[in-house]
């Protein structure tokens, strides 16, 4: 196999050889397109509140609402997503350490398909 000793021109490659460490991170992005120095300023919006439809009336007074002390709170949703991965994660360990599926070590019969009397 015969090799070449010219280098084939790429536009990804930089023409100048990097001579410190901030170059060699920079080298492939020297596009002027890249550095942000074509960048379009962003255009900005004033946005005003609609208006109420005719005869709809607004409160008089605002809503009393109370955090839930039970049922589904924040703390409740943490705390029950966190009790599900451990759960998941000590049912992986156990069938790792038994070596059997975990239907199987609660006695349901397991590779035979559903055992239907049609």
């Amino acid at each position: 196999m015969a090799t070449s000793s010219s280098i084939l021109p790429s536009p990804l490659l930089p023409s100048a050889a990097p001579t410190n460490r901030r170059n060699q991170q920079l080298a492939l992005f020297n596009n002027r397109k890249l550095n942000g120095a074509n960048f379009k300023k962003h255009a900005s919006f004033r946005i005003h509140a609609a208006k109420l439809p005719a005869g709809v009336e607004v409160p008089k007074t605002e809503p009393k609402f109370s955090a839930p002390f039970l049922g589904f709170t924040r703390t409740a949703e943490i705390w029950n997503s966190r009790a599900c991965m451990i759960g998941l994660i000590g049912t992986f360990v156990v069938e790792l350490i038994l070596n059997k599926g975990i239907l199987q070590l609660i006695g349901v019969e397991i590779g035979k398909g559903l055992d239907l009397p049609l």
